[in-house]
């Protein structure tokens, strides 16, 4: 058994279980590989690296997470009345994922929240925005990341 801790500069594999308030499971690795990240790369947001630090391989831990440690609060600004003539082929239907192209070129989702003749109301907070989360862990292993 390593005695590395997770900080910065460390490789971390381990199992991890995203719920909802209610007990829904959001995410899971529990039935498949195990997830491998390096701390600070980026993988998990800063919020869910935080409560991880100091944790030893073989350690397990159960961590809420606040929206605005999470994927944020829900912005009114995110939802966006679209005129209906921009979808030409699709029919859009309440509760549909879409995606839409953003100012700089790239994808952005949204979800359908309403649609009538004329207008579809289009959600673009993140679907987890404004959610307390509940995040499992089980350290897998920690060790030095290697740099190339």
């Amino acid at each position: 058994m390593s005695e590395f801790r997770i900080d910065e500069g460390m490789e971390v594999t381990l199992h991890f279980t995203l719920k909802l308030e209610d007990g829904t499971v959001v995410d899971s690795t529990r039935d498949k590989q195990p997830a491998t990240f390096q701390v600070g790369d980026g993988n998990l947001p800063p919020g869910f690296e935080r409560p991880l630090k100091g944790l030893v391989g073989g350690e397990s831990g159960s961590f809420e997470i606040a929206p605005e440690h999470g994927f944020g609060q829900r912005n009114p600004q995110n939802v966006q009345m679209l005129s209906r003539d921009d979808f030409e082929e699709i029919e859009p239907e309440v509760g549909t994922v879409m995606s839409f192209a953003d100012p700089a070129g790239g994808e952005l989702p949204g979800v359908i929240i309403a649609a009538d003749e004329r207008n579809v109301e289009v959600d673009f907070n993140h679907p987890l925005a404004g959610r307390t989360l509940t995040f499992e862990v089980e350290v897998l292993d920690v060790r030095p990341a290697q740099t190339h």
